[in-house]
C-alpha cells in the first residue's frame, strides 16, 4: 500500500492560507459534496469556526434541557455542575474537527478508515443520517413551539394547519442555508452569533434578576437516587456534543497547515461557552417558574416588549443549529452510496425531519420526546464518538484524503470484504455495553442491579475506545499513517 501524508511546511502553497475560490462564494451553491477538497481550494482560519459553533448552540433546546434538570429533582448548584460536566464532551468534538483539514474530506468519508468502505455505509445510514435527522426534528420542534406563540401574538389562532405551515416555513429557511452550503454557513454565522448574543444578554439580565440562588428542591435527592439523576443529567447534556461526530464537515476547507490545537480549541470553545450559558439560564429560570412549559414560563420573567424578540431569537438559533445538522445529513446520505447531488439529499432529509416533527409535536409529549430520544441516542453516539476520537489519536491525525475517497476494492481502506472488523466489533461492543446499562425508555440489567443508575455513557465509550485501540494495534493502514514518526 502506498500512502502519502504531505508536510505542509515543505509543500509549496500548503503553509499559507489560500484565497477563497469562486466556488466558495456565499452566493453560490457549494459544488462539493463528499469529494476531496484540493489544497488549492483550501482557505479560512481556525478562529472562523468559533462563530459557526456558537450560533448553533444558542438555542431553545438548551434552555429546555437546563430547566429539565431542575424538574428532575436537582438543586441549583448540582444542575450547574451537571451542565459544565456534560458540555466538556465538546472537547471530543473539537478533536474530531482536526481530521477535516488533515484529510480535506468530511467526517462521513474519514470514517472509512474506521469501518471500511462498505461498513462505513452502514455507519452513515444509522450513526450519520438517522441520528442527524432525529436531531433536526427535535430542534425543529423546539423552534416551532416558539414560532407558534409568535404567530398567536399577531392574532392568528395556532390551529393544526397553521402549526404545520409554520414548521414547513422554518424548515425551508433552514434548508436554504444547508443547500447553499459551507460558504453560506461561514458567511452568516458571525452576524447570527452577534444577534443571538445581544438577545440572550437581555434574557440573562431578566432571569438573573429574578433567580433564586438559594433554591433547593422541596425533597432533595440523596444516595442512589441522586447519583441516578446526576448521571442521567450528564447524559442528557452530553448528547449534544456527542452527536457531532461530523465536526470535520465544517473544518475540511481549512488549509492543511492549520494548527490542530487551534481547530480543536475554537470548535470546542465556540460550542462550550454558549451551551453552558444558555443551559444555565434554563436552570436559573426553573428556580422561580415552572419550566415544564418553558416558553410560557420564560415570558413571565421577560419585559413585555422583548417577548417577540425573544421568540424570534429562539427560532433563529434553532435554524442555525439545524442548518449544520441538515448539511451533515446530506453528506451522510451521499456517503451511504446514493449517487445524488448534495442539494437533493439535503432536501430529502428535511422532508423526513418535518414528518418526524409533526409527529413529535402533534401526537406526542414534547418534553418526554426530547428527554427519551436524547438519552437513547447517547447509547449509539457515545461509542461512535469514542471510536472516531481513538482513531484520530492512534493515527496522529494523519489521513490520506485521496485514498479515503477511493471506494474500490483496491482502496487501502477496503480491509476485508469492505469492512474493518476492528471498528465494527468495537462499535457493536460499545453499543451493547451501553444498552445493558441504560435506564430511560427501558431499564437494562446493569442499571436494574445498580438501583436505576445509568452508566450507559461511560460504559459504552470506554468499551468502544479500549477495544478499538486493542484490535487496531497491528493494522497496516495505521502503521502507514504513523510511518513518519
Amino acid at each position: 500500500m502506498t500512502s502519502t501524508f504531505p508536510d505542509p511546511h515543505t509543500v509549496p502553497g500548503l503553509a499559507r492560507e489560500t484565497a477563497r475560490p469562486d466556488s466558495e462564494r456565499a452566493g453560490r451553491i457549494e459544488p462539493h459534496g463528499i469529494d476531496h477538497i484540493p489544497d488549492a481550494e483550501r482557505h479560512g482560519r481556525p478562529r472562523d469556526l468559533f462563530s459557526v459553533w456558537a450560533a448553533a448552540n444558542v438555542n431553545y433546546l438548551s434552555l429546555v434541557i437546563g430547566g429539565a434538570l431542575v424538574l428532575m429533582g436537582l438543586g441549583l448548584w448540582q444542575s450547574l455542575a451537571v451542565i459544565v460536566t456534560g458540555n466538556l464532551f465538546w472537547v471530543l468534538t473539537g478533536l474530531l474537527a482536526t481530521s477535516g483539514p488533515a484529510a480535506g474530506a468530511p467526517s462521513e468519508v474519514i470514517t472509512r478508515a474506521l469501518y471500511g468502505v462498505i461498513g462505513n455505509r452502514v455507519n452513515n445510514a444509522v450513526g450519520g443520517w438517522l441520528v442527524s435527522v432525529c436531531y433536526f426534528a427535535l430542534n425543529l420542534a423546539a423552534a416551532a413551539t416558539a414560532a407558534f406563540a409568535l404567530v398567536e401574538k399577531t392574532g392568528i389562532t395556532a390551529t393544526t394547519g397553521v402549526k404545520a405551515t409554520v414548521i414547513v416555513v422554518i424548515a425551508a429557511l433552514t434548508l436554504a442555508i444547508s443547500v447553499y452550503g459551507h460558504a453560506m454557513i461561514m458567511k452568516l454565522y458571525l452576524p447570527i452569533t452577534l444577534a443571538l448574543t445581544a438577545a440572550f444578554a437581555v434574557v440573562a439580565v431578566a432571569v438573573v434578576r429574578h433567580a433564586d440562588f438559594s433554591y433547593r428542591p422541596a425533597e432533595p435527592l440523596t444516595g442512589t437516587g441522586l447519583w441516578a439523576v446526576l448521571l442521567a443529567g450528564v447524559t442528557l447534556i452530553a448528547s449534544g456534543p456527542l452527536s457531532y461526530t461530523t465536526s470535520a464537515d465544517f473544518s475540511r476547507y481549512l488549509p492543511r497547515s492549520a494548527s490542530r490545537r487551534a481547530v480543536a480549541g475554537w470548535t470546542a470553545l465556540g460550542a462550550f461557552v454558549p451551551s453552558v450559558l444558555v443551559s444555565s439560564l434554563g436552570v436559573l429560570a426553573a428556580t422561580v417558574v415552572d419550566m415544564s412549559d418553558p416558553q410560557s414560563a420564560l415570558q413571565q420573567l421577560l419585559p413585555g416588549w422583548f417577548t417577540p424578540v425573544f421568540l424570534l431569537a429562539l427560532v433563529l438559533g434553532t435554524i442555525s443549529i439545524n442548518a449544520l445538522t441538515a448539511y451533515s445529513a446530506g453528506l451522510a446520505l451521499q456517503a451511504v452510496g446514493l449517487r445524488i447531488r448534495r442539494t437533493v439529499s439535503v432536501l430529502f432529509d428535511g422532508t423526513v425531519a418535518v414528518a418526524l416533527t409533526l409527529y413529535g409535536l402533534l401526537a406526542s409529549g414534547f418534553l418526554d420526546t426530547v428527554s427519551n430520544a436524547l438519552q437513547v441516542i447517547v447509547a449509539l453516539v457515545g461509542p461512535l464518538m469514542a471510536v472516531y476520537a481513538t482513531d484520530v489519536v492512534l493515527r496522529r491525525n494523519r489521513y490520506d484524503g485521496p485514498a479515503l475517497s477511493d471506494e474500490s476494492p483496491a482502496s487501502p481502506f477496503w480491509y476485508t470484504g469492505g469492512v474493518n472488523r476492528a471498528g465494527a466489533t468495537a462499535l457493536c461492543a460499545g453499543v451493547t455495553a451501553a444498552a445493558l446499562c441504560v435506564n430511560t425508555l427501558y431499564t437494562g440489567p446493569v442499571a436494574a442491579a445498580l438501583g436505576g443508575v445509568d452508566l450507559s455513557l461511560p460504559a459504552g465509550m470506554l468499551v468502544a475506545a479500549g477495544l478499538y485501540a486493542l484490535l487496531m494495534r497491528n493494522d497496516r493502514t495505521l502503521r502507514a499513517a504513523r510511518a513518519g514518526d
